[in-house]
Parts: C-alpha cells; sequence; structure tokens
C-alpha cells in the first residue's frame, strides 16, 4: 500500500535542500536517510533521501542527485510516497494510519448507525472523522477518546458517544441568562 508521507516545499540555501511538509506521525522512520520514496508526480521519483535535519522547526531533505537550487525547486509541490504494509499498525496501540479507519462503519454506543468514515480531516487541534451518512449527508466527528470511545478494526467500527448535537439536533443550549432567570422565577 502506498501512502502520501510528505510534500516538497520551497528550495532552502543554493546547497539542494528542500523544506518539507510532514504527513506522517513517523517522519524518522519514514523520512531517514537512505529512504527511496515514489512520487507523484511519477516522473520526479523515485528520490532517495541523502540528508535531513530540522532548522527553525521546519524539517529539510536533500535527495540524492539534486545538489543545487534549481534542482531543488525543480521538485517543489511534489508528494512523497512510500510503500507500506497494509497490515503495519503504529508503535502506540491507541493510533491508527489514515488507511485503517476510512471506510470504519460508525455506529454509537447504543448500535445506532451513524454512517461511515470517508476521510480523516487533519487539523492543527485534532482530528476530525468525516462521516457520511446513509442519507449521503456528512457529519465531522471529533476524534478524541471523549467521543470516539472505541476502535475496532476487526469489525471494521469506530463506536462514539456523541455530546447532544453533534449528530443529531437535538443540541442543549444553556446560558448564564437562563440559569438566572430560573432562580428569579422560582
Amino acid at each position: 500500500m502506498q501512502l502520501v508521507v510528505a510534500r516538497i516545499g520551497r528550495a532552502h540555501g543554493i546547497k539542494g535542500e528542500v523544506t518539507v511538509e510532514v504527513r506522517t506521525d513517523e517522519p524518522e522512520l519514514r523520512l531517514g536517510p537512505g529512504a527511496v520514496l515514489a512520487t507523484d508526480p511519477a516522473s520526479a521519483g523515485p528520490l532517495t533521501i541523502e540528508t535531513g535535519r530540522v532548522h527553525s522547526g521546519r524539517l529539510l531533505l536533500r535527495f540524492a542527485g539534486v545538489h543545487d537550487r534549481t534542482g531543488a525547486e525543480a521538485l517543489r509541490n511534489t508528494l512523497l510516497i512510500a510503500d507500506v504494509d497494509p497490515d503495519e499498525r503504529p508503535e502506540d496501540e491507541d493510533e491508527y494510519y489514515d488507511h485503517q479507519l476510512i471506510d470504519l462503519d460508525v455506529v454509537t454506543e447504543d448500535g445506532t448507525e451513524v454512517g461511515r468514515i470517508t476521510e480523516i480531516s487533519h487539523l492543527p487541534t485534532q482530528d476530525l472523522f468525516v462521516v457520511e451518512r446513509p442519507d449521503g449527508s456528512e457529519v465531522y466527528v471529533p476524534f478524541v477518546a471523549e467521543i470516539v470511545t472505541e476502535i475496532d478494526l476487526d469489525e471494521q467500527r469506530a463506536v462514539i458517544d456523541p455530546p447532544p448535537g453533534l449528530i443529531d439536533d437535538r443540541a442543549e443550549i444553556a446560558s448564564s441568562r437562563d440559569a438566572a432567570e430560573e432562580e428569579d422565577g422560582a
């Protein structure tokens, strides 16, 4: 199975280094020196990582055969793709690869069908499941332990305990003004 692990950004310096937008939770495993990666577009690769370092919080890579700024700039926006065994799992038992979560059935703790995960949206604060409901609409489920209570890869399902209003229209709206009115009227 092939997974996108990074996107090449702009050239850095004059010796062929590029900035990289990392798209893997395991950059040390996927983007280490000696790694050979397929590319999209395919005509840009395969690329072999020669060196890697972190500079000002960004990963910089240099590829074999790319030793000047012009060559590095030509790789801009190229996706780096790693071959991954589909049965491979992250080291932490509470982590998952996107391909393991896509197409899981989503159900509530009482067994009510919610839909199917069609996409994982990686946001700065948390990841979201994009869940397609049986009627074709979508709902966004934050991938946090308080809401996603179980991932069962054997049963191909994710169990959720959604707060009111997340997957239905029964949101509980409360404000301090409502509480004050109740106290005054009581």
